[in-house]
């Protein structure tokens, strides 16, 4: 069964016993963030919270209650989908590429639900008035100073919608995009969209500006959970986010024709702002900002958008995050990606067999590889094809182990990464694209990557000494010492 909204997740949540509602008055402006972050920092990332008093920068007593850490579990992340384990979404989208064509006619007919599965669950346009637009702010009823917008860190810019869903058109070829960029607030009817160069929204943008033609956006807080992770999910620029949404909730997102512009927007949605970008006008300054890397990335010009309307459900709840010093919610967001699109790295480059991204690698300074490996040099290969694959370009630090490696273990794989390398031998540095929020690249968005590989090295790579075994107990050992554990009063064993 799909979670439609952002009130069936909260329940769901709360049904599993990982939700803490706070009663107390909590200020928008750093208080909110402060308690998240402790609660983000405990271990298996927290509660979900849902925050029912809370004081605007005004000092009033804000309308709406604010929920954050909602994707901050495994638990609570499997949750969003529906499944008991991520992996389980890997493993559809792994049997619709298994397509080894079967012989017969039969056979090759039997194939064709698996095909369709992805294209099944179209987004639907509603034609009823949507929930999202129970109530519709225009004109001089529109103040963003009302809603429950947080303040995340002492030295950002102002307020920030940390997770929305942007929603934008490709000018040219009409395709829907949907993208998860920060927004600053800077009055009551303007924001600041900061879209860094290589998202699609940006490339839109351009786009427009070339023409000289105003660009729309929509900008929807809260929707189903489905959707609101495929608006951070590295899609190619053709796929629909709401089509993926739709295959990974496995039932079609509603959506409903926006007030003020011709672009949809989900109907499920607690709140949608949306408004243009005139290319006229100057780009304004945006930030600085508490970023994921756990510094504050600094001011910079960024588009102005103009708010047209802010419409809402009778009853919405803010939803949003913050950012900072690892670990916290987004990684688990960005666990949720490593899996799902686990397939699909595999597709490109075959002999992978597991990756990894550790929080505290910020999901592009360090990813740990495991591969399969069939000739001398294979490590060299995959590093050069995984700096060419996507967001996977700006991957900092690439270390590459066998097969055996449990990569989802870091203790582990830096353990065999460094007890398998010679430094000089095994480490090879490249230039390319860096993440637009990386402080100690050389230049803006431009710098060096180090690959190691880790792999058990062959003779044909120059090593000719003996590559020792790893040692283990035996199993008749161990399952004696098992059976007498309980009567030796020593506690669980150690791993």
């Amino acid at each position: 069964m799909s979670l439609d909204n952002i009130s069936d997740f909260i329940a769901a949540i709360d049904n599993i016993g990982e939700l803490k509602r706070i009663s107390q008055p909590v200020r928008a402006k750093l208080e909110l963030s402060e308690i998240s972050d402790r609660v983000m920092k405990q271990p298996g990332g927290g509660d979900a919270l849902l925050f029912e008093n809370v004081i605007l920068d005004d000092g009033t007593r804000s309308k709406y209650p604010v929920a954050i850490n909602l994707y901050g579990s495994m638990r609570r992340i499997a949750l969003a989908f529906g499944v008991r384990k991520l992996d389980e979404i890997s493993g559809r989208i792994t049997g619709m590429l298994d397509l080894k064509v079967p012989e017969g006619i039969m056979g090759k007919l039997s194939m064709i639900p698996r095909l369709l599965e992805l294209g099944k669950f179209p987004p639907r346009v509603k034609s009823a008035k949507p929930a999202c637009q129970e109530i519709v702010w225009q004109g001089d009823q529109v103040d963003l100073t009302r809603l429950p917008i947080i303040t995340c860190w002492p030295e950002d810019g102002g307020p920030y919608i940390t997770l929305p869903m942007v929603i934008s058109k490709d000018p040219k070829r009409g395709i829907r995009n949907v993208g998860m960029y920060r927004i600053q607030i800077l009055g009551e009817r303007s924001l600041a969209m900061h879209w860094q160069r290589h998202k699609v929204g940006a490339a839109h943008w351009r786009e427009m500006a070339e023409k000289g033609e105003k660009m729309y956006v929509c900008i929807a807080v809260g929707a189903d959970p489905a959707s609101l992770y495929s608006a951070s999910a590295p899609l190619p620029p053709t796929i629909d986010e709401f089509l993926f949404a739709g295959f990974l909730r496995q039932s079609p997102v509603p959506l409903a024709k926006a007030v003020t512009c011709d672009l949809e927007v989900p109907a499920e949605a607690e709140f949608v702002i949306e408004g243009y970008i005139d290319p006229a006008e100057p780009l304004v300054t945006e930030g600085p900002f508490g970023d994921h890397t756990g510094f504050y990335s600094e001011a910079d010009l960024y588009p102005l958008v103009h708010v047209t309307a802010v419409t809402m459900r009778k009853n919405p709840v803010y939803v949003t995050t913050i950012v900072g010093r690892p670990p916290m919610e987004d990684y688990y967001l960005g666990h949720a990606t490593e899996r799902i699109f686990l397939p699909l790295l595999k597709l490109t480059i075959p002999e992978i067999v597991d990756y990894h991204m550790p929080a505290e690698g910020i999901f592009h300074n360090l990813v740990f590889v495991s591969i399969d490996k069939q000739y001398p040099g294979q490590a060299y290969k995959v590093m050069s094809a995984l700096w060419g694959q996507g967001l996977m370009s700006l991957a900092k630090v690439l270390v590459i182990v066998d097969k055996g490696v449990n990569v989802q273990d870091e203790k582990e794989a830096w353990w065999i990464a460094l007890n398998n390398i010679d430094p000089e031998r095994d480490v090879r540095f490249s230039m390319g694209p860096i993440d637009v929020l990386d402080h100690s690249s050389r230049a803006f968005t431009y710098g060096s990557k180090m690959g190691i590989d880790a792999t058990r090295k062959w003779p044909e790579e120059g090593f000719t000494r003996n590559w020792p075994k790893v040692m283990q107990m035996d199993e008749a050992t161990k399952s004696r010492v098992d059976a007498m554990w309980s009567s030796l009063g020593l506690g669980a064993p150690g791993k």
